[in-house]
């Protein structure tokens, strides 16, 4: 084997360990993260960690991509072992898989969808992973459109700036469906996360017990509600 690939094995598995010990971080001290404390723990000496990551920010922006590229490959695999047609199971096996995954996950969770970071601003090449779970249900609604298996609806037009947000993000991840819809899925995928991070964030302790069975009926509305029958 080639020096250069032993360096880089190397370099791959340190970069690794050192994102393996930046999230236990997250358990205990969000995202108010410290190299000093991760080199700490890695028994390295503090310069020597910024040969991986410049900075705390460079940290958290791999954090951020890993967090976001581990939930849309969730929701990619949860949504494909899914017949095509069934518009309504698709659209539940994704929301189903963002709450799985953040259940599972939630201090990541937290990194991406909870309060921002001071001082920290995410550079632009986080777009594309943080966009893979919501390119997902555009996928769901365009075939649902193409298929004729959407009800129309007769809410009111936005005002103009609204509407062109819409057709800007309906042109980008749901081409062919009315933006009548595409309004109400937005809707339907802020509220997903609303009820994500209520239960991550323990809004729902002493109220909402069976959160499994709470969750199927939220989610199963909103799809009614976007017009999937």
């Amino acid at each position: 084997m080639k020096a250069t690939s032993i360096r880089a094995r190397v370099r791959a598995e340190m970069t690794d360990e050192i994102k393996t010990i930046a999230r236990r971080h997250l358990a205990t001290d969000g995202a108010n993260l410290s190299l000093r404390a991760v080199a700490r723990d890695l028994g390295m000496v503090s310069s020597a960690i910024y040969r991986y990551f410049p900075s705390r920010d460079d940290l958290l922006t791999a954090l951020i991509l890993d967090a976001y590229n581990s939930l849309g490959e969730s929701v990619e695999k949860a949504e494909a072992a899914v017949p095509r047609e069934a518009s309504t199971e698709r659209w539940l096996a994704v929301c189903h898989a963002v709450r799985d995954w953040a259940l599972e996950r939630p201090h990541e969770y937290a990194l991406i969808y909870g309060s921002p970071v001071p001082g920290y601003k995410a550079p632009e090449d986080t777009v594309a992973a943080a966009t893979r779970a919501v390119i997902v249900i555009g996928r769901v609604l365009h075939d649902a459109a193409v298929a004729g298996a959407l009800a129309s609806t007769d809410d009111p037009l936005p005002v103009p700036e609204v509407a062109e947000d819409v057709r800007r993000i309906g042109a980008a991840i749901a081409a062919d469906v009315p933006e009548a819809v595409l309004i109400r899925a937005l809707s339907a995928w802020v509220t997903l996360f609303g009820q994500v991070s209520f239960e991550i964030f323990g809004q729902l302790r002493n109220s909402i017990e069976a959160r499994d069975a709470f969750f199927a009926h939220q989610m199963l509305a909103q799809a009614r509600y976007v017009g999937l029958s």
